[in-house]
């Protein structure tokens, strides 16, 4: 065994025991282990780290460490441009698309209530939930960290928040998704595309108050589920208001 010194940053010292957060600490690595190996076994999911440097040299994940080297790892700074230095992942082209786990429901319906292409399965395996997100250049949601430790998992965030409108915020937050949001554009149920229908073509399926006080309605092309400016529809729009102010 050799030793190598880590040092974790921002928010990746919360995946560590208290007593290595916010310093460097050495440890025992097998030779020749990779730099994944190791983060992943002190319990940092591969997917967080955006930056890793091995004495001051921006490397890959599948670095090799000889022994006595000096590894700092940083998560992703929205406010830090690291461009020029070695990406450890090339970003999926388009707008993001994600796939959520089954404990992440709420999340993946306010998700697409904000317009980004959301899979969800309460049933999903994690097997299944990995290779969906590789094929489909999607990333993977989830708050288990094994999870994303997945050989097979390209792209992934651990949500770190509770509550689906917390969790919202944070991936606003970390992955910048204000640009690409296309508010009302999907069906919180089935995640297909929307498209504004006639009243008067569904003014049977209407209830009462609805029909008196509504004008504007679209539907859902796959479950043809209808939606229209209401209370939830007003709530909504305050939350998506509320990700462009301050946390």
């Amino acid at each position: 065994m050799t030793t190598v010194t880590f040092r974790f940053y921002a928010h990746l010292e919360g995946f560590l025991p208290s007593q290595r957060r916010g310093r460097a600490f050495a440890c025992a690595c097998p030779p020749l282990a990779t730099a994944r190996h190791m983060i992943e076994a002190l319990g940092v999911p591969h997917t967080e780290v955006a930056l890793l440097l091995v004495d001051g040299h921006s490397v890959g994940l599948d670095q090799r460490l000889q022994g006595e080297e000096r590894v700092t790892v940083y998560p992703k700074f929205e406010q830090l441009d690291i461009s020029p230095i070695t990406p450890l992942r090339q970003s999926p082209a388009g707008p993001p698309r994600f796939v959520a786990d089954a404990h992440l429901g709420g999340l993946a319906r306010l998700l697409r209530m904000a317009g980004f292409d959301t899979l969800f399965d309460n049933a999903g395996a994690d097997a299944t939930l990995a290779a969906t997100a590789r094929r489909e250049a999607r990333i993977l949601l989830t708050r288990d960290r094994d999870l994303l430790k997945h050989r097979a998992v390209a792209h992934g965030c651990y949500v770190h928040t509770l509550k689906p409108a917390a969790q919202l915020r944070e991936l606003y937050d970390r992955l910048d998704l204000h640009a690409s949001a296309q508010p009302f554009s999907l069906c919180l149920n089935c995640n297909a595309a929307l498209r504004e229908v006639d009243r008067h073509d569904v003014l049977d399926r209407l209830p009462p108050r609805v029909r008196e006080r509504q004008q504007r309605f679209l539907t859902c092309l796959h479950c043809q589920r209808l939606y229209w400016e209401g209370s939830h529809w007003r709530r909504m729009n305050a939350l998506l208001a509320s990700l462009t102010e301050p946390g």
